[in-house]
């Protein structure tokens, strides 16, 4: 049906990552992935969904360098092992409160996210409990997957198909799948934009593992801000608000890019690979998946 094009991990959380052509997929997704987070003494967790707070991380590049240390590469080329006093200092420099790089999830950590000022940036359930804190900006908190530094699928897909249909929608925005931070790109000749609407409950064997697809992907700011070379375009997430809203579970249509998934079956995935989407009922072998049933939403 497709086939993986990209392979991307970040050792960091919001920070910029690593392409890969081969990993090991396991229970808890990428080995290696958001491995690490910034925190600082509030018990915030580190997540560009609240740009003004921590944007300067999409400055910043992880590399995983061996099982569970990582190097940090700053906006001015130093480069420093994750968990050292040094990093930690350079960071709070850029970022201008006190942080540190740590491998330990907190137990109650919070997750903020800036209120976008799109529709379906965010569940209207969650934008009445809005309130503004120290930067001006209005927020809301939530909590990463328990255990982790997940904010909530541990696996991260987005099709070819879907980025083209938003750059036809809007053709001077660079839908770079790097805005997106997936895990997996998969590429899908022709067809429909969005094929993975249909997705939800079926099951991906890619490469060596497999997959089931859980929820579509809300899209927070992220993919509008600078990331690496490419700028800040604020009309990358005004299109997706604009011509692909869909239900997730019970919060309403959101604005989304790709799909969650969950690891049935660990095993290695590389660039190249072949992507199978089985939805129980049928096997799909071509890209012309067609609308998404009903019964495969969540709900």
């Amino acid at each position: 049906m497709g086939t993986v094009t990209a392979v991307r991990r970040y050792p960091v959380k919001s920070m910029l990552g690593e392409a890969l052509t081969a990993v090991r997929v396991g229970e808890r997704g990428l080995s290696g992935d958001r491995r690490f987070a910034v925190l600082d003494a509030a018990g915030a967790v580190g997540s560009a969904k609240h740009p003004r707070k921590w944007e300067p991380l999409l400055r910043c590049r992880a590399r995983l360098t061996g099982p569970g240390t990582a190097r940090v590469e700053l906006p001015d080329g130093t480069v420093l092992a994750a968990g050292t006093a040094a990093l930690d200092a350079r960071l709070s420099e850029l970022l201008g409160r006190q942080v540190t790089v740590s491998d330990k999830p907190p137990e109650h950590g919070t997750l903020e996210r800036a209120v976008p000022g799109y529709e379906g940036g965010l569940p209207d359930v969650l934008r009445a409990t809005a309130s503004p804190d120290e930067t001006g900006d209005l927020i809301t908190s939530g909590r990463v997957a328990p255990g982790t530094f997940f904010d909530h699928g541990t696996v991260h897909l987005v099709t070819t198909a879907s980025l083209r249909r938003l750059h036809q929608a809007c053709p001077a925005g660079d839908f770079d799948p790097r805005r997106f931070r997936p895990n997996l790109v998969v590429d899908l000749p022709g067809g429909p934009g969005f094929p993975e609407d249909s997705w939800p409950g079926a099951t991906l064997r890619i490469g060596a593992a497999l997959f089931r697809v859980t929820v579509p992907t809300p899209r927070c700011v992220v993919p509008a801000l600078r990331h690496d070379e490419l700028p800040a375009d604020p009309g990358i997430m005004r299109t997706v608000a604009r011509e692909h809203r869909v239900p997730v579970r019970t919060l309403g249509p959101l604005s989304c890019v790709g799909v969650y998934l969950d690891v049935l079956e660990p095993g290695t995935v590389r660039t190249g690979d072949p992507v199978t989407v089985d939805t129980g009922k049928q096997r799909i072998t071509g890209p012309g998946l067609g609308p998404p049933p009903v019964d495969t939403l969540p709900g």
